[in-house]
């Protein structure tokens, strides 16, 4: 399906099922496909699944445009208004899952059911009152260090299927790392710890216990700084915990959500 926002750009998505809304979000350079292990569940679990490939990503269109947290978030606030989705529940992985925190930044938490973050720490550069950013990084390496490959972000081989889909979306449009660079540098630059903290609603994080960007310790000390926050740590996953443990990660999103009704 395609969705054309308030700046003109034309966005990808899927919307499949009935019930609850869950709009889900992934990070930096993936696609929708990812979710492949999670969508199909969540359908049969009686929920309705909004995937959406962000600007730039998968199969939405390329643009210099609005390669900021702000206007990833603004895209999707408009497609949820289009399709009027109440009360959705936001799950997002990596910038995806920073996007909602910049979503909830600006419009606030009424208007929402839940936010899921799958690993990803609130702040990505360290400091001396938060060492659980990315990697090691700190100010002096900012911006410089995100011009340069960021390295593997997955513990283990993520599941057949879901490795296949990505690679083919990857081949009939490829994403554009160098172009979209200015994106990744404004994630980097921002800490979303208030808006965490200021959350009203039911709040999860799943972090992998060999996530090669976090210390998955910031999943316990984030969820604390929030009202309802509580967290999961998934074993033998990295980054991409809902594709390289589907299972587990599943099992996971599953039992959160059934606290929400």
């Amino acid at each position: 399906m395609k969705f054309v926002t308030s700046d003109r750009i034309t966005l990808d998505y899927t919307d499949e099922g009935i019930g609850q809304p869950i709009v889900i979000l992934t990070g930096f350079g993936g696609s929708k496909e990812i979710w492949h292990g999670q969508v199909s569940v969540l359908v049969t679990a009686g929920y309705r699944v909004v995937n959406i490939d962000s600007r730039c990503h998968g199969l939405s269109e390329r643009t210099g445009k609005g390669l900021r947290m702000s206007r990833r978030a603004m895209d999707a606030y408009e497609l949820i208004q289009q399709l009027k989705l109440k009360q959705p529940i936001l799950l997002g992985n990596s910038m995806g899952a920073a996007t909602w925190f910049a979503y909830v930044s600006l419009f606030g938490d009424q208007s929402i059911k839940a936010v899921i973050d799958v690993d990803q720490t609130p702040k990505m550069i360290n400091t001396t009152d938060w060492p659980y950013g990315f990697k090691d990084v700190t100010w002096s390496d900012f911006p410089d260090y995100f011009y340069n490959p960021l390295g593997p972000s997955t513990h283990k081989h993520i599941d057949d299927t879901t490795y296949k889909l990505v690679k083919r979306v990857a081949k009939q449009s490829p994403f554009d790392e160098k172009a979209t660079l200015p994106l990744l540098v404004d994630h980097a630059f921002q800490d979303w710890r208030d808006v965490v903290a200021g959350l009203t609603i039911p709040f999860l994080i799943i972090a992998g216990e060999n996530s090669p960007y976090f210390d998955s310790a910031f999943a316990a000390v984030t969820a604390r700084t929030a009202i309802k926050g509580q967290s999961v740590v998934v074993p033998e996953a990295g980054h991409i915990v809902m594709a390289e443990q589907s299972q587990a990660f599943n099992q996971a999103l599953l039992r959160f959500l059934e606290t929400l009704e």
